[in-house]
């Protein structure tokens, strides 16, 4: 059986494909142990992390990843991989571990940041006006 899911955050949008295999994880046709740096390998990986690693050794996943930085990357790979997890297994159990641990492994986190307006050097932040 084969189970497509998908993940965002901000701009990032990745696609995931789990089937039955070995314990073979790709992110852009590569293996996920090269991916740098660590911290987004590790944000990736956190999905195996609390289902338990024999977990892995049950499931291969292709993940396809574009768009934003590398830390957006790495959480739209990880909801990816935990939806792909939950549907692929149809685990009630394994889902609501993921919603305990972190809601954003299941839903998309939506914030986006505001655009920079005229008049200050942020969004919100205005430029100090002198007196005198």
């Amino acid at each position: 059986m084969v189970t497509n899911t998908s993940g965002k955050k901000k701009t990032a949008i990745a696609r995931a494909t789990v089937r039955d295999g070995e314990g073979r994880v790709r992110i852009n046709s590569r293996p996920v142990e090269l991916t740098e740096p660590e911290m987004a390998r590790l944000k990736m990986l956190e999905p195996f992390r609390i289902a338990g690693e024999d977990l892995r050794s049950q499931v291969d996943i292709d993940v396809s990843v574009s768009g934003g930085g590398f830390a957006g990357q790495a959480d739209a790979t990880r909801t990816a991989i935990a939806r792909g997890l939950v549907q692929h297994l149809n685990d009630a159990e394994l889902r609501d571990a993921y919603m305990d641990f972190d809601r954003s492994l299941l839903v998309n986190d939506v914030r986006q940041s505001e655009a920079k307006k005229w008049g200050g050097p942020g969004a919100r932040a205005r430029y100090q006006k002198s007196y005198r």
